[in-house]
C-alpha cells in the first residue's frame, strides 16, 4: 500500500519508546490545528497528560514522518468495553503539510488497522467549522450528523480479509524496518 506523501516523508505505526515524538508533535500544532484535533484550545500540560494517556490506552497511533519527525497523526482507539467494535479516529497534521494527502493516507491506514481489528464503526468527530476533517470524512464515504457545533462522521468497516492482513503486516514490517534502521543512524551519529 503505497500512500503519494510529500517527499521524504512516509507512514508507519508508532512504536514503544515514541511517545515523546507524538507529544513533541501534537505541542507543534499551530493553535488553528491544536483547536480543530481537540474541539477547542487545549494547554500544553493537557497535550502531556493527554499523550500519555494514549500511550497507556489500546490506541494505535501511525505517524507521517519526514525524517525521524512526526508531523502528522492518525489515532485509533476503541470506544470502552462495553461498545468493542467500535472505535474513534482522530487525525492531526502540522500546517505546512495540510493540503499534500498526508490526512488522507492516514484516515487509509487507520481504516486498514480499524477493519483488522474488528471494528465495525469508526467515529470522527469534529467542530462544525473544520471543513478540512469533514471534506476527509466525506472523502471516504461517512455520515455526517451535526449536533450543535459539532460533526460527528461515522464509517462503517469491513470484515478483515486475508489481504486486508496481509496489507497491515507488510505496512508494520516496512515501518519496523525503517524505524531501526533510523535508529542505528542516530546512534551512530553519537
Amino acid at each position: 500500500m503505497q500512500e503519494v506523501l510529500p517527499e521524504g516523508g512516509m507512514i508507519r505505526k508508532l512504536w514503544i519508546g515514541e511517545t515523546a515524538k507524538y507529544r513533541e508533535h501534537v505541542l507543534r500544532l499551530d493553535p488553528e490545528s491544536r483547536r480543530n484535533r481537540f474541539a477547542g484550545g487545549v494547554s500544553d500540560e493537557f497535550i502531556r497528560h493527554y499523550v500519555d494517556l494514549t500511550s497507556g490506552l489500546d490506541a494505535v497511533v501511525h505517524g507521517f514522518f519526514v525524517g525521524d519527525t512526526i508531523r502528522g497523526a492518525a489515532e485509533l482507539r476503541p470506544l470502552g468495553l462495553h461498545f468493542a467494535r467500535q472505535a474513534e479516529a482522530a487525525i492531526s497534521v502540522e500546517k505546512p503539510w495540510q493540503s499534500h494527502g498526508v490526512g488522507s493516507a492516514l484516515l487509509r491506514r487507520t481504516l486498514l488497522v480499524a477493519r483488522n481489528r474488528g471494528f465495525r464503526h469508526l467515529h470522527m468527530a469534529c467542530l462544525a467549522d473544520n471543513r478540512r476533517m469533514q471534506q476527509l470524512a466525506r472523502k471516504f464515504d461517512a455520515e455526517l450528523s451535526f449536533d450543535f457545533e459539532s460533526v460527528v462522521g461515522e464509517v462503517e468497516s469491513s470484515r478483515p480479509t486475508p489481504l486486508s492482513l496481509m496489507r497491515e503486516l507488510m505496512s508494520d514490517s516496512h515501518g519496523f524496518a525503517t524505524a531501526m534502521l533510523d535508529l542505528q543512524t542516530r546512534m551512530l551519529r553519537v
